[in-house]
């Protein structure tokens, strides 16, 4: 038989998890999710259809994945990397080759990179498709607009830091085509430049861009995002609001 003390521990250990009853009535299945942390990103109720693994193929976690893998491999770089013309592509032969796993962890931060970009893409055709950016999410949309562009951003500057010939060559013709960009395209190859040509000053800034300023705004605009997936009822709230749509006006004819 279970002792009165036992009973009082087990109770203590649940409530240091959770501050409420057992979740056997709304009131508490609500409170289960809105005061834990870990519950709290997901909303209280969600659609039957959001359930299905091939209505959303999980790409909007993958690209966070991919995105806290890159911020891991990105730091662990930096330990070995110097933004120095005279530097870079030295040092990043030497991850290669003298450093354990620096290969392994180069590769992993380039093609988690490339695969962000194609999964980011990819999460935004099928928001298309499935209509998730109808109301009330015609603001995430934006927002993932936003985070597709940082993510574009993210890739083109961190092309420059090994510095060989191929990255050299590949930013050069592109800050050029954005120089031919109507109205700001010169001072705008000039502020990612800081020079009218690839060199010292863009390596800087293109390193600056890169580890600091957009991975920031990333981080801002993903929790953002995820919140208002959160707020806006799940991932399948468009196609539950278009459904009760449909049964009402059934209803009237």
């Amino acid at each position: 038989m279970t002792t009165w003390s036992q009973r009082i521990t087990r109770s203590r250990v649940w409530r240091s998890f959770f501050r409420h009853g057992w979740p056997d009535n709304p009131l508490d299945r609500s409170l289960v999710m809105t005061t834990n942390i870990f519950f709290h990103l997901h909303p209280v109720k969600v659609s039957r259809a959001s359930l299905k693994a091939t209505y959303s193929f999980g790409l909007g976690i993958l690209a966070t994945i991919l995105f806290g893998i890159l911020a891991i491999t990105g730091t662990l770089i930096m330990f070995y990397y110097v933004p120095s013309t005279e530097r870079a592509y030295e040092d990043i032969i030497f991850l290669q080759t003298k450093v354990p796993y620096g290969q392994l962890m180069r590769n992993m931060h380039r093609w988690a990179a490339h695969g962000m970009v194609l999964v980011v893409v990819l999460h935004m055709v099928r928001v298309f498709y499935t209509g998730a950016y109808k109301p009330p999410r015609e603001f995430n949309w934006i927002v993932g607009v936003i985070l597709l562009l940082l993510t574009l951003g993210a890739s083109f500057t961190g092309y420059l830091l090994p510095w060989d010939q191929l990255s050299y060559w590949a930013i050069t013709v592109g800050t050029n085509i954005a120089g031919y960009a109507p109205f700001i395209g010169p001072d705008l190859r000039m502020m990612l430049l800081g020079g009218v040509e690839v060199g010292q000053n863009a390596l800087t800034r293109f390193y600056a861009l890169h580890i600091m300023v957009i991975p920031g705004a990333l981080l801002l605009l993903i929790s953002l995002h995820i919140w208002r997936v959160r707020k806006d009822g799940g991932l399948a709230a468009q196609r539950k609001a278009e459904d009760s749509l449909n049964i009402v006006g059934e209803e009237t004819l």
